[in-house]
């Protein structure tokens, strides 16, 4: 196995058992073990523990900031790009569980807010650059983008976390939900209107 190869499943195998047992429930020699090599190895590629948790929350973030800036670059109405931020996260979480749980756990003291945190604030200055250029476009105060994309962005994040664990309903529909909440607020339960785009479930 070349360095580089071998760099990426120490990587792989780190991602792993810092989403089962979180930073402090990890151990170098556990890594060491799953990955089939000597402590030495694992020090020599990242410097121990601490490295190789920054080194996996720092390859979580660039992959998951890359899907959103993909998602969030392309032309649309403001609500297809909601409803495409919202999928990025969701399908993030879904095809990455163990990535997503890593950037969920305690990091440790020495990062600050966190990882999420941290990810959460990357994520809502690119919907801010968005939202501005909407709200300009539409006369309406360009220096609110940032509250509003700080909004939209909480409420994608926790609801994700949330359906971390519950998988349901499914994504689609949460996405559905989360776009008819952000552009529609409550109106939708309004009585005999049912759930948005539809009639009151019998």
């Amino acid at each position: 196995m070349s360095a580089a190869e071998r760099r990426r499943q120490l990587l792989d195998v780190g991602r792993e058992v810092f989403a089962s047992k979180g930073f402090d429930g990890t151990s170098v020699e556990e890594i060491a073990a799953r990955a089939e090599v000597s402590k030495p190895v694992v020090y020599e590629h990242f410097g121990g523990k601490q490295g190789l948790h920054a080194h996996v929350v720092d390859r979580e973030m660039h992959h998951l900031l890359e899907r959103f800036t993909t998602a969030l670059s392309a032309p649309g109405h403001p609500r297809d790009l909601l409803h495409r931020a919202a999928l990025v996260l969701l399908d993030y979480i879904e095809e990455d569980t163990d990535g997503f749980r890593v950037l969920l756990r305690d990091a440790p003291a020495t990062s600050g807010a966190g990882p999420f945190g941290s990810l959460l604030g990357e994520v809502a200055r690119k919907v801010e650059h968005i939202l501005g250029r909407q709200f300009a476009d539409r006369d309406y105060p360009p220096g609110l983008a940032g509250l509003y994309s700080q909004a939209l962005v909480g409420m994608v994040a926790q609801t994700g976390q949330w359906w971390l664990d519950t998988r349901s309903p499914g994504k689609e529909e949460v996405a559905t939900h989360l776009v008819a909440l952000a552009y529609d607020g409550l109106s939708h339960l309004r009585a005999g209107s049912g759930a948005p785009g539809g009639p009151v479930p019998g």
